[in-house]
């Protein structure tokens, strides 16, 4: 079984308006939550991880990973980025994907490989965001049973579609893949959960 994680990432500087940070302190903080994340899927059972991005930042950090980079030439959003991907894995073989976000930093191995132990073919499992308003993992086996709906309350539309069309689906509630990074209250709720104590460093450095 040949499983690989797809991680569409937006041009750093344009990202997280929502925090309300300095351009400089938004590409420190993305790098950050990035180099977490790719750390975290190193050390799982992922066999290939798939990075889409035009931010050259991210396709540099993404090579300490042993990944594929794809770029980008123009951001069509989230889904645009991982059908991108689909071509490639599907060319190369892979059984099946997951889709995670860049901006959850407390991830760790043992989540994904969690999420890994549920699948069966054909299946697709959805791990929403803490807020419950989007998805935080996608996990899609084979890797083409269904298109993905990011950027439109993901998380329900994943689910209701995928029961339309009787695709058989789970839902996994793993608490570190659903905390995601989107604005202050988000912020707070990281830095009093955190694990690990030299990103909690770096994180605060940031934000004072």
């Amino acid at each position: 079984m040949q499983i690989a994680s797809i991680i569409p990432v937006k041009t750093f500087s344009k990202a997280k308006s929502r925090l309300g940070l300095s351009q400089d302190k938004t590409e420190q903080l993305c790098k950050i939550m990035l180099e977490e994340v790719l750390s975290a899927i190193s050390q799982s059972q992922i066999n290939k991880t798939i990075i889409i991005s035009r931010d050259e930042s991210a396709l540099e950090i993404a090579k300490k990973y042993d990944t594929v980079q794809i770029y980008e030439e123009k951001e069509n959003g989230v889904n645009a980025a991982v059908a991108l991907s689909e071509k490639y894995l599907l060319e190369n073989n892979f059984d099946a994907s997951v889709v995670f976000p860049q901006d959850i930093p407390l991830i760790r191995a043992q989540d994904i490989d969690e999420l890994i132990r549920y699948q069966k073919t054909p299946q697709l499992i959805v791990v929403p965001s803490r807020k419950f308003d989007g998805t935080n993992a996608l996990l899609r086996s084979p890797i083409n049973i269904m298109e993905t709906h990011y950027d439109e309350d993901s998380y329900k539309i994943h689910l209701t579609t995928a029961k339309s069309r009787n695709i058989p689906t789970r839902f996994a509630l793993i608490s570190r893949i659903m905390w995601d990074v989107d604005d202050g209250t988000d912020i707070e709720f990281i830095m009093s959960n955190i694990e690990k104590p030299e990103l909690a460093d770096k994180l605060r450095n940031i934000l004072g």
